[in-house]
């Protein structure tokens, strides 16, 4: 018996209802861990979603890298898919290379308007691991106000921060601000002390901790006196209790208005810049100083989204990624966030650079960031990143020397590397 014209169309939209069900997903996103995060990554992202039927649930990781890469490698060891779109750090691809979706079918050659470099970088055999996102080099944040107040110039050397740094702390202290410090930075045992350190270290002409050919290059005395500088900062221009600060604690001090430096990334610049921030409209930034002048260093940080290989969405997941990573969503999170673009052009759009005009002057900086040596020790990397944070930190915290901690930390990672990284 051949059915009715009406069943027919009741079976058609049952069927195209059933379509629909099955293709609407749920995806996961990581955005990060901080507020800027959340309002600049979570927003766009359940937008998408909506506008493409799908469901989009934020995951906020821990704010420390370090424990962010331990909890992520636990989720692959155990093949979980509770996680579809992830944020990856610019030193993690060869290390969770075996766990990443290759985007380069998504792509469809999206990735060439991007910086070159970081594309590579997120480039692991053959195969495109991490769409970028925005990138990231340390800068050098200062109280122009204060500056001027002081009759002081932005500091080029390390020097020139630090005198200036104790003359400007004494007197605001003088005047009744008794907490005032002279400057905050990232000085705790993890990921972000690497990035400080390995600043100071290139900054006074003392290598990259290991070239690109994998030697072990960090035990020299320009590295050792520079980490020896460094430790000279703290409990005179630096808190004791920097010790202990990663990236959101520096910003809280410096945001408060009681520290005329902070070493942060771009970020820090919106937030500053809030209508509620104590600090608005007296924010300067520079390039971070050096040993002397115009030899200042960058640790090249920055993020980008890849998906994960055991997620039951990976199509979606890929859409949402390309989406994420878009000129549109790139411009408007420069403008609302200080995130860098990734995408070149983006540099002289009119917008972004009056939003934040040190994007502008400061491009060199982010095009010639100082690389960690993560592309050549590939798994080994968190190794060799935590023995040299660790060294740095036993100076920092006085028990030991330059000198000594280097000789010591090239013991350290000669038994890492073993016979090759």
């Amino acid at each position: 018996m051949t059915p009715r014209p009406h069943h027919l169309l009741a079976g058609l939209a049952l069927a195209l209802g059933t379509m629909a069900a099955s293709s609407a997903a749920t995806i996961t996103i990581s955005c990060g861990s901080n507020a800027a995060d959340l309002e600049w990554c979570g927003k766009f992202a359940e937008e998408w979603g909506k506008a493409n039927g799908h469901t989009v649930k934020l995951y906020t990781p821990p704010a420390s890298t370090t424990d962010n890469l331990a909890l992520l490698r636990q989720q692959f060891a155990a093949k979980s898919s509770d996680l579809d779109v992830i944020m990856v750090d610019v030193v993690w691809p060869g290390v969770i290379k075996d766990h990443l979706v290759d985007l380069k079918k998504y792509s469809k050659g999206a990735e060439a308007k991007h910086f070159p470099a970081i594309v590579a970088n997120n480039t692991v055999d053959g195969k495109l691991l991490g769409m970028p996102f925005f990138t990231d080099a340390g800068l050098l944040f200062y109280r122009k106000d204060l500056l001027e107040k002081y009759k002081l110039q932005p500091p080029k050397t390390w020097d020139e921060l630090a005198s200036s740094a104790k003359k400007v702390m004494e007197g605001e202290r003088a005047a009744g601000a008794k907490d005032f410090q002279g400057f905050v930075f990232q000085a705790k045992a993890y990921e972000g002390l690497t990035c400080d350190a390995l600043e100071w270290v290139a900054s006074f002409g003392g290598g990259e901790i290991i070239d690109k050919s994998g030697n072990i290059t960090i035990n020299n005395p320009n590295a050792a006196k520079a980490l020896d500088t460094a430790a000279t900062w703290i409990g005179t221009i630096a808190p004791q209790g920097v010790l202990n600060y990663a990236e959101e604690d520096a910003r809280g001090v410096f945001q408060k208005g009681e520290a005329l430096y902070m070493r942060n990334w771009p970020y820090a610049w919106s937030l500053g810049q809030a209508p509620d921030s104590p600090i608005k409209g007296k924010i300067g930034v520079s390039a971070l100083p050096g040993a002397t002048p115009g030899k200042g260093a960058a640790t090249l940080g920055g993020w980008q989204l890849a998906v994960n290989k055991y997620s039951k969405n990976v199509d979606a997941a890929a859409a949402l990624v390309m989406h994420m990573t878009s000129a549109e969503i790139q411009k408007k999170r420069a403008i609302g966030g200080s995130y860098n673009p990734t995408i070149m052009d983006l540099y002289k759009d009119a917008e972004i650079v009056k939003a934040n005009p040190f994007m502008g002057e400061l491009l060199p900086v982010f095009t010639g960031a100082v690389a960690r040596p993560a592309t050549v020790t590939g798994l080994k990397y968190p190794e060799v990143s935590q023995a040299f944070w660790d060294a740095t930190h036993e100076v920092l915290s006085k028990k030991t020397n330059g000198t000594d901690a280097l000789r010591k930390l090239e013991g350290k990672l000669k038994q890492v590397k073993r016979t090759k990284w």
